[in-house]
């Protein structure tokens, strides 16, 4: 089965049904088996507390943000698997917004000052006012599983991933997630009409919406972080507070270790590789402001390393 077959949907989950933390000790919304599809509504970040350029961020209920649909348990998943998540569609409403705060993000020393801007979204556009309009790139900014101990708001990017806010995992990504307890217990939420890569005004086009996906299993492996697959590359993260140093060290690793251990390069020839065809990118680096950033690398599908993990014989 691919990412383009025809599918039939078996469970639809309303966006009532949300997490605002990922945790250890997580109830299911409902129990799927591997390989089922699943429908999740999906609110915006604000959970509707932003309708207008009069809602500013100042008086925004901060607990009510990045609600995440779920959690999914998949019957099969137990932990040292990995949870496969094909993201199939993911449909944004018609109106977003974003907001800027002074304290938080780039160019404070412009003198930015509180605010909030509103989008229309239709017809793969998305319009900021009269002069500005840009194409929509549809994608989910949390995703992530039960974690293996300790409690993470929706807000924060670990290797459960949660709020990994990266652009690439849109429609036809495969994310790749590490289990840590048994079912797994998926949630998602955080849907943007579009966001540049890093996030660095701490906003997308937030809005509400509705994501179509597929889950699976692979047994007896995974990576540190989530990772994901594209057409052309593969994808692995790393995730630390405040050192983005640090998150592209650990995404690095991530992607050298795989190299290695998986597809027999020797360290040399992994890190050699990883500097002349691999591309190190910021998913979300939002300063100045206290929270998880976080980095990728793409690795190209070549024959030599095309998947994460080498097929099984």
């Amino acid at each position: 089965m691919t990412l383009t077959d025809p599918v039939s949907v078996e469970f639809t989950l309303g966006r009532e049904q949300c997490i605002f933390a990922f945790g250890p000790e997580l109830r299911p919304a409902v129990t799927v088996g591997s390989g089922a599809v699943v429908r999740l509504m999906l609110n915006d970040c604000y959970h509707g507390q932003v309708t207008s350029e009069a809602d500013l961020p100042s008086g925004i209920d901060e607990s009510m943000i990045n609600a995440a649909t779920g959690p999914i348990e998949v019957r099969e998943a137990q932990p040292g698997d990995t949870l496969v998540v094909d993201l199939l569609e993911i449909n944004p409403g018609p109106r977003g917004a974003a907001t800027v705060s002074a304290g938080r993000g780039q160019l404070q020393h412009l003198g930015l000052t509180d605010a909030t801007r509103m989008f229309d979204v239709a017809d793969g556009l998305v319009r900021m006012n009269e002069r500005v309009a840009f194409p929509a790139r549809p994608m989910v900014g949390v995703i992530g599983v039960a974690t293996g101990g300790e409690v993470a708001p929706t807000l924060d990017a670990g290797p459960h991933g949660g709020n990994l806010d990266d652009n690439l995992h849109t429609v036809g990504t495969r994310v790749l997630l590490p289990v840590r307890q048994p079912g797994a217990m998926l949630a998602i939420g955080d849907m943007h009409a579009a966001m540049g890569d890093g996030e660095v005004g701490g906003s997308g086009v937030e809005i509400d919406g509705d994501v179509l996906i597929r889950v699976g299993i692979e047994p007896g492996r995974q990576t540190t972080w989530p990772a994901a697959v594209l057409d052309d590359h593969w994808v692995t993260h790393g995730t630390t507070v405040e050192d983005l140093t640090g998150a592209v060290d650990a995404a690095c690793d991530e992607a050298g270790r795989l190299l290695v251990d998986q597809w027999g390069f020797t360290v040399e020839d992994a890190m050699v590789f990883l500097s002349v065809a691999c591309d190190v990118g910021i998913a979300q680096a939002v300063h100045p402001c206290p929270g998880t950033v976080i980095a990728r690398v793409k690795v190209p599908r070549i024959d030599a390393c095309p998947l994460p993990f080498r097929p099984r014989t």
